[in-house]
């Protein structure tokens, strides 16, 4: 397994993470892990307080490990907290190995006609509500965890089958959007892949900017993992060489 290819190419997936949070509560929730390396990783998307020294359980598809949280940081409303994670002594790796590399294919005399646009997706936490045509069946409300102008991927216990047709309702700013879609991947107790099958060019762009703006914007907004851990260690090392100068004059 090249864990540092996980690192180098982005690589994130889906995880399941469980324990008792830093409040003494018992939890249990899907995020989202990358930055692999070695025995070391990055959670994004934590919704229960933790702290350095917390050992949780992380889940990748049916491989289970224990580890411990090395540091924290508040990332935001859209990434919520971010987290380092060690795995304990002895414990396995269970990260997932990378995708294979994607072969771009250069499209043919055939093909220059069509509307060719690849819309990059965004790893970011995106509000849906899914329902679906029999209007008896309860709707889902619940996060993209990926989405681009063409489609989102859903993080769910219980994925639709593949070829169900669903209703994909969101907002951008106050503009609230229904698309039609269908379940074109399931991934059982992971989450499924949704494919946009009736937005037209326009609004298929709009929701491409839309996505890049929320995701720039909590980029700049919030520092990456190890630059929060590295700020903290020099605010530390500051207040104590404050501390130690003050200590110093009061004994002159």
């Amino acid at each position: 397994m090249n864990n540092s290819a996980n690192s180098e190419n982005g690589f994130e997936f889906a995880v399941r993470l469980w324990g008792m949070d830093s409040e003494g509560h018992a939890f249990f929730q899907n995020a989202t892990a990358g930055k692999i390396k070695g025995n070391t990783a990055q959670l994004s998307g934590v919704a229960h307080p933790l702290q350095p020294g917390d050992v949780i359980g992380v889940q990748s598809g049916q491989k289970k490990a224990r580890c411990r949280i090395v540091w924290v940081v508040d990332a935001g409303p859209v990434r919520k907290t971010e987290a380092g994670i060690e795995l304990l002594e002895g414990q396995q790796i269970p990260w997932p190995d990378p995708p294979a590399e994607k072969i771009v294919v250069e499209p043919t005399s055939e093909s220059k006609g069509r509307d060719n646009r690849k819309f990059v997706r965004h790893k970011i936490f995106f509000p849906v509500e899914i329902g679906f045509e029999d209007e008896s069946r309860a709707r889902m409300q619940t996060n993209a965890t990926d989405i681009g102008g063409r489609g989102c991927y859903v993080e769910t216990m219980m994925p639709l089958a593949i070829g169900t047709a669903v209703q994909v309702m969101f907002w951008m700013n106050d503009e609230k959007i229904r698309a039609s879609g269908i379940v074109r991947t399931c991934d059982p107790h992971m989450g499924m892949g949704i494919e946009f099958i009736s937005l037209d060019d326009t609004i298929q762009q709009k929701l491409q900017q839309f996505i890049e703006t929320l995701d720039t914007e909590a980029a700049d907004s919030n520092p990456t993992g190890a630059e929060a851990a590295e700020a903290a260690t020099a605010s530390g090392n500051s207040e104590s060489t404050s501390a130690n100068s003050k200590s110093a004059e009061d004994k002159a």
